[in-house]
Protein backbone atom coordinates (compact mmCIF):
# COMPACT_ATOMS: atom_id res chain seq x y z
CA UNK A 1 0.00 0.00 0.00
CA UNK A 2 1.45 3.36 -0.96
CA UNK A 3 1.04 6.67 0.76
CA UNK A 4 -0.64 8.87 -1.85
CA UNK A 5 0.39 12.07 -0.06
CA UNK A 6 4.05 11.23 -0.48
CA UNK A 7 4.03 9.58 -3.92
CA UNK A 8 4.88 11.99 -6.70
CA UNK A 9 7.35 12.33 -9.52
CA UNK A 10 10.23 14.48 -8.27
CA UNK A 11 10.88 15.74 -11.79
CA UNK A 12 7.55 17.55 -11.94
CA UNK A 13 7.16 18.91 -8.41
CA UNK A 14 7.81 22.51 -9.50
CA UNK A 15 6.87 24.47 -12.62
CA UNK A 16 10.40 25.93 -12.57
CA UNK A 17 12.06 22.49 -12.84
CA UNK A 18 15.28 23.94 -11.44
CA UNK A 19 16.62 20.53 -10.42
CA UNK A 20 17.01 19.66 -14.11
CA UNK A 21 18.53 23.00 -15.17
CA UNK A 22 22.19 23.89 -15.61
CA UNK A 23 24.34 25.29 -12.82
CA UNK A 24 24.06 28.73 -14.43
CA UNK A 25 20.27 28.59 -14.24
CA UNK A 26 20.45 27.52 -10.61
CA UNK A 27 22.86 30.32 -9.68
CA UNK A 28 20.55 32.79 -11.40
CA UNK A 29 17.62 31.36 -9.43
CA UNK A 30 19.53 31.87 -6.17
CA UNK A 31 20.20 35.52 -7.08
CA UNK A 32 16.55 36.12 -8.02
CA UNK A 33 15.41 34.26 -4.91
CA UNK A 34 17.51 36.46 -2.62
CA UNK A 35 16.09 39.54 -4.36
CA UNK A 36 12.54 38.23 -3.82
CA UNK A 37 13.33 37.59 -0.14
CA UNK A 38 14.79 41.09 0.23
CA UNK A 39 11.71 42.67 -1.34
CA UNK A 40 9.43 40.64 0.94
CA UNK A 41 11.36 42.00 3.92
CA UNK A 42 10.34 45.56 3.08
CA UNK A 43 6.64 44.70 3.44
CA UNK A 44 6.50 45.14 7.19
CA UNK A 45 4.09 45.84 10.04
CA UNK A 46 6.20 47.08 12.97
CA UNK A 47 5.62 45.11 16.19
CA UNK A 48 7.69 44.57 19.33
CA UNK A 49 9.84 42.53 19.75
CA UNK A 50 9.43 40.94 16.26
CA UNK A 51 7.87 42.69 13.21
CA UNK A 52 5.36 41.07 10.85
CA UNK A 53 6.77 40.79 7.33
CA UNK A 54 6.11 38.83 4.14
CA UNK A 55 9.35 36.92 4.70
CA UNK A 56 7.70 33.62 5.60
CA UNK A 57 5.54 33.89 2.48
CA UNK A 58 8.72 34.21 0.40
CA UNK A 59 10.62 31.55 2.37
CA UNK A 60 7.88 28.92 1.99
CA UNK A 61 7.27 29.76 -1.67
CA UNK A 62 10.98 29.52 -2.50
CA UNK A 63 11.16 26.17 -0.70
CA UNK A 64 8.17 24.88 -2.68
CA UNK A 65 9.47 26.15 -6.03
CA UNK A 66 13.18 25.43 -5.60
CA UNK A 67 13.10 22.16 -3.65
CA UNK A 68 14.68 21.54 -0.28
CA UNK A 69 18.36 21.81 -1.26
CA UNK A 70 18.34 24.83 -3.56
CA UNK A 71 15.65 26.49 -1.42
CA UNK A 72 17.77 26.21 1.74
CA UNK A 73 20.87 27.42 -0.15
CA UNK A 74 18.97 30.44 -1.50
CA UNK A 75 17.59 31.39 1.92
CA UNK A 76 20.98 30.90 3.61
CA UNK A 77 22.60 33.10 0.92
CA UNK A 78 20.06 35.84 1.65
CA UNK A 79 20.84 35.60 5.38
CA UNK A 80 24.57 35.89 4.69
CA UNK A 81 23.86 38.99 2.60
CA UNK A 82 22.01 40.48 5.57
CA UNK A 83 24.74 39.51 8.04
CA UNK A 84 27.49 41.17 5.99
CA UNK A 85 25.62 44.44 5.63
CA UNK A 86 23.27 44.31 2.65
CA UNK A 87 19.92 45.95 3.58
CA UNK A 88 17.86 42.81 2.94
CA UNK A 89 16.36 41.97 6.33
CA UNK A 90 13.09 43.27 7.79
CA UNK A 91 12.55 46.90 6.85
CA UNK A 92 15.93 47.09 5.12
CA UNK A 93 17.91 46.18 8.22
CA UNK A 94 21.29 44.48 8.12
CA UNK A 95 24.08 43.32 10.39
CA UNK A 96 25.03 40.45 12.65
CA UNK A 97 23.19 41.98 15.64
CA UNK A 98 19.86 40.86 14.17
CA UNK A 99 21.03 37.25 14.40
CA UNK A 100 21.90 37.67 18.06
CA UNK A 101 18.79 39.57 19.18
CA UNK A 102 15.07 38.82 19.41
CA UNK A 103 14.72 37.98 15.70
CA UNK A 104 17.68 35.56 15.61
CA UNK A 105 15.67 32.39 16.12
CA UNK A 106 13.30 33.24 13.30
CA UNK A 107 16.18 34.10 10.96
CA UNK A 108 18.00 30.84 11.71
CA UNK A 109 14.71 28.95 11.24
CA UNK A 110 14.17 30.29 7.71
CA UNK A 111 16.49 27.86 5.84
CA UNK A 112 15.00 24.96 7.81
CA UNK A 113 11.50 26.19 6.98
CA UNK A 114 12.32 26.44 3.27
CA UNK A 115 13.92 22.98 3.34
CA UNK A 116 10.88 21.45 5.06
CA UNK A 117 8.42 22.95 2.56
CA UNK A 118 10.69 22.01 -0.34
CA UNK A 119 11.00 18.44 0.90
CA UNK A 120 7.21 18.17 1.14
CA UNK A 121 6.75 19.78 -2.29
CA UNK A 122 9.09 17.20 -3.82
CA UNK A 123 6.81 14.52 -2.39
CA UNK A 124 3.60 15.88 -3.89
CA UNK A 125 2.63 18.63 -1.44
CA UNK A 126 2.81 21.16 -4.26
CA UNK A 127 0.69 23.27 -6.60
CA UNK A 128 -0.86 20.18 -8.17
CA UNK A 129 -2.46 19.43 -4.79
CA UNK A 130 -3.37 22.81 -3.37
CA UNK A 131 -4.72 21.50 -0.05
CA UNK A 132 -1.47 19.65 0.60
CA UNK A 133 0.48 22.72 -0.55
CA UNK A 134 -1.41 24.80 2.02
CA UNK A 135 -0.67 22.18 4.70
CA UNK A 136 3.04 22.30 3.79
CA UNK A 137 3.05 26.10 4.06
CA UNK A 138 1.30 25.94 7.45
CA UNK A 139 3.83 23.39 8.71
CA UNK A 140 6.67 25.63 7.49
CA UNK A 141 5.22 28.68 9.21
CA UNK A 142 4.64 26.67 12.39
CA UNK A 143 8.22 25.37 12.39
CA UNK A 144 9.50 28.93 12.03
CA UNK A 145 7.29 30.19 14.86
CA UNK A 146 8.23 27.36 17.20
CA UNK A 147 11.97 27.76 16.63
CA UNK A 148 11.80 31.56 16.78
CA UNK A 149 9.72 31.49 19.95
CA UNK A 150 12.09 29.02 21.61
CA UNK A 151 15.00 31.39 20.90
CA UNK A 152 12.98 34.33 22.18
CA UNK A 153 12.01 32.40 25.32
CA UNK A 154 15.68 32.08 26.24
CA UNK A 155 15.89 35.88 26.14
CA UNK A 156 12.61 37.09 27.69
CA UNK A 157 11.01 34.00 29.23
CA UNK A 158 8.57 31.45 27.86
CA UNK A 159 5.33 33.24 28.74
CA UNK A 160 6.34 36.55 27.17
CA UNK A 161 7.84 34.76 24.16
CA UNK A 162 4.57 32.95 23.44
CA UNK A 163 2.54 36.13 24.06
CA UNK A 164 4.67 38.39 21.85
CA UNK A 165 6.53 36.00 19.53
CA UNK A 166 4.00 33.29 18.71
CA UNK A 167 0.33 34.16 19.24
CA UNK A 168 0.29 37.45 17.25
CA UNK A 169 1.67 35.64 14.19
CA UNK A 170 -0.79 32.72 13.93
CA UNK A 171 -3.44 34.44 11.80
CA UNK A 172 -0.80 36.06 9.58
CA UNK A 173 0.90 32.68 9.15
CA UNK A 174 -2.36 31.10 8.02
CA UNK A 175 -3.07 33.94 5.59
CA UNK A 176 0.46 33.86 4.17
CA UNK A 177 0.22 30.06 3.86
CA UNK A 178 -3.01 30.39 1.88
CA UNK A 179 -1.49 33.08 -0.34
CA UNK A 180 1.65 30.99 -0.95
CA UNK A 181 -0.40 27.87 -1.78
CA UNK A 182 -2.61 29.87 -4.15
CA UNK A 183 0.46 31.41 -5.81
CA UNK A 184 2.00 27.97 -6.20
CA UNK A 185 -1.24 26.69 -7.75
CA UNK A 186 -1.31 29.59 -10.22
CA UNK A 187 2.31 29.02 -11.19
CA UNK A 188 1.65 25.30 -11.63
CA UNK A 189 -1.23 25.89 -14.03
CA UNK A 190 -4.16 23.52 -14.31
CA UNK A 191 -2.13 20.34 -14.56
CA UNK A 192 -4.00 17.47 -12.94
CA UNK A 193 -2.21 15.47 -10.23
CA UNK A 194 -0.86 12.05 -11.14
CA UNK A 195 -2.88 10.45 -8.32
CA UNK A 196 -6.35 11.34 -6.95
Amino acid sequence: MTDIAFSSSKSSFSPLRLQSRSLGWQVGAVVLGTLFLALSSYIEVPMVPVPVTMQTFAVTLIGALYGWRLGAITIATWLVEGAVGFPVLAGGASGVQHFLGATGGYLFAFPLTGALVGWLAERGWNGNRVVLAFAAMVLGNLACLVLGTAWLAAMIGAEKAVTFGFLPFIVGGLLKSALAAATLKLLSGNKAPAHP
